[in-house]
């Protein structure tokens, strides 16, 4: 798996040390969704604009995701992972030193072209550091930065707006990416690598593109599909996506290896994670948002009201990790869908202006916990019979699609939520919760029920993705077995040789 000898880190150094590097990555996603509402009060942005805050960040993840693969066979995992870090700390020192909500977003972007190497670059480490059998607990310990962004990220960007400034939220990513970087340069071992190929200028003169052009098209949707603004940049990612899957098919070396995808549980598993992935984390804007506008708490409030949550979430990843290297994949992952999309059904319904605060911390736990059997449980079984070689590329196709369909429901969403908000606040204008946020207490009172009706109306996307998974899941895993160490000769196990 690793080249070296007897003094070569162990797996769970290696994936510790990651962990040290990709802490920060879901940090900076959700310590982002605490300050929505403030930044749009702040830089007098509308909310489909400060929106970008975030959506500009996953969508550069999503837009050079696609070279990672390439990348790694040419450099490797070590050299790729480490440099990415550097760009995304120094994105980070930049973004804190923005001067106007462009140059914020700008500089969210920088961020996130370095973070978008970061995720495959980490799992490559991971997962060729041990047999495929070991490799579900594996991705659960990486599965860390998802309890830890959840957990500290709201409540520690919640503390950071009410008692200091927002670009501490980003100042806190300096120490943390130096401590990556060194942790690495000890721990991180050269993994042998493969032939490298050229890089593939048609693919990435398509691909990413297409992906900007797409989210591009439904950020401008506010409140209808059918504008020239909106229909123009969609139809071109359309179009461009098509040449790319057509061009991918026939390239011996194409930018995204799509032909993994014809491997059911690789397929199967990318398609579960398009709608679940997108419906979960996409709906990571609306919960702050209920709480600082319709509640009218603080962040750190905010924050602490959601850190149960991300407790939850990230026990049962740890649980669940376990179980998917011992059990076949459609209990598992099957059980954790139907508990998220039951509990964020329930979320939706209760969002009332005058709800019970308990009910509400509570159901959220319930349905983050079902997502905990969800997520790395599914990329583990969509990489786990892949070949070394192959690693790279699937671990990169998982993390594009991923991002992409992040990008495109936190963009939805949005739209969803602006358009609500204005059909039953005509008064507040293009400002949406922006406006809200600036509405003195009393008189938030008074429209706060009619806020809540609109954050209900944006949640049911979300859910209806999720819901969706579960169709997914019964169809690619159904004849699933569990894990089996692998054969000696280093041929695929049975189980992924019944199955692909």
């Amino acid at each position: 798996m690793t080249s070296g000898s007897r003094t070569s880190p162990s797996p769970t150094t290696i994936v510790l040390t990651v962990i040290a590097g990709t802490v920060m990555i879901p940090i900076d996603i959700t310590i982002v969704a605490v300050a929505i509402a403030r930044l749009s009060q702040e830089t007098g942005a509308s909310l489909p604009v400060i929106q970008w805050v975030a959506t500009g960040y996953t969508l550069a993840l999503a837009t050079v995701i696609p070279a990672a693969a390439w990348a790694i066979s040419r450099f490797g995992a070590r050299q790729v992972f480490l440099t990415a870090i550097g760009v995304f700390t120094v994105g980070s020192g930049l973004v804190a030193a923005s001067w106007n909500v462009e140059s914020l977003i700008a500089f969210r972007v920088l961020q996130g072209l370095g973070g978008g190497f970061v995720m495959p670059a980490a799992m490559t480490l991971t997962l060729r550091s041990a047999p495929p059998e070991e490799r579900g607990r594996l991705m659960a310990l990486m599965g860390l930065p998802v309890l830890v962004g959840p957990v500290f990220g709201p409540v520690l960007g919640g503390w950071l707006l009410d008692t200091m400034s927002w670009r501490w939220m980003f100042l806190i990513n300096l120490p943390l990416g130096v401590l990556g970087v060194i942790l690495g340069l000890r721990n991180l071992p050269r993994l042998e690598a493969g032939p490298s190929a050229r890089l593939d200028v048609r693919g990435l003169l398509l691909l990413p593109p297409a992906m900007a052009l797409l989210v591009l098209g439904t950020s401008f949707a506010e409140g209808t599909l059918f504008a020239p603004e909106v229909l123009v940049p969609i139809g071109a990612g359309i179009v461009l996506v098509a040449l790319f899957v057509r061009h991918a098919l026939r390239a011996a070396a194409p930018l995204l290896d799509i032909r993994l995808l014809s491997r059911r549980l690789t397929g199967g598993s990318a398609a579960l994670l398009v709608c679940f992935a997108g419906g979960y984390f996409g709906s990571m804007i609306l919960v702050p948002l209920y709480w600082q506008v319709v509640r009218g708490e603080s962040a750190t409030t905010a924050g602490l009201l959601m850190a149960p949550a991300g407790i939850a979430a990230g026990i049962m990843i740890q649980i669940s990790g376990r179980l998917i290297d011992r059990f076949p994949p459609l209990p598992v992952i099957g059980s954790g869908i139907v508990v998220a999309t039951l509990g964020f059904g329930a979320l939706a319904l209760q969002l009332s202006a005058d709800a019970s605060m308990a009910a509400i911390v509570a159901t959220q736990a319930i349905a983050t916990a079902g997502a905990g059997f969800v997520l790395l449980p599914t990329m583990t079984i969509a990489t786990r019979y892949l070949e070394d070689s192959a690693i790279p590329a699937g671990s990169t196709m998982i993390n594009v699609m991923n991002q992409v369909a992040t990008a495109l429901c936190t963009a939805g969403v949005s739209v969803l939520l602006a358009a609500a908000l204005s059909s039953r606040l005509p008064g507040l204008g293009d400002d949406g919760v922006g406006a809200l946020s600036s509405v003195p207490p009393a008189e938030l009172a008074a429209v706060a029920p009619l806020a809540a009706e609109a954050l209900q109306v944006a949640f049911w996307l979300p859910v209806t993705m999720m819901a969706t998974s579960a169709v997914i899941a019964v169809i690619a895993f159904r004849r699933t077995p569990s894990a089996r160490p692998a054969p000696a000769d280093g041929r695929q196990p049975v189980a992924a040789a019944v199955v692909d």
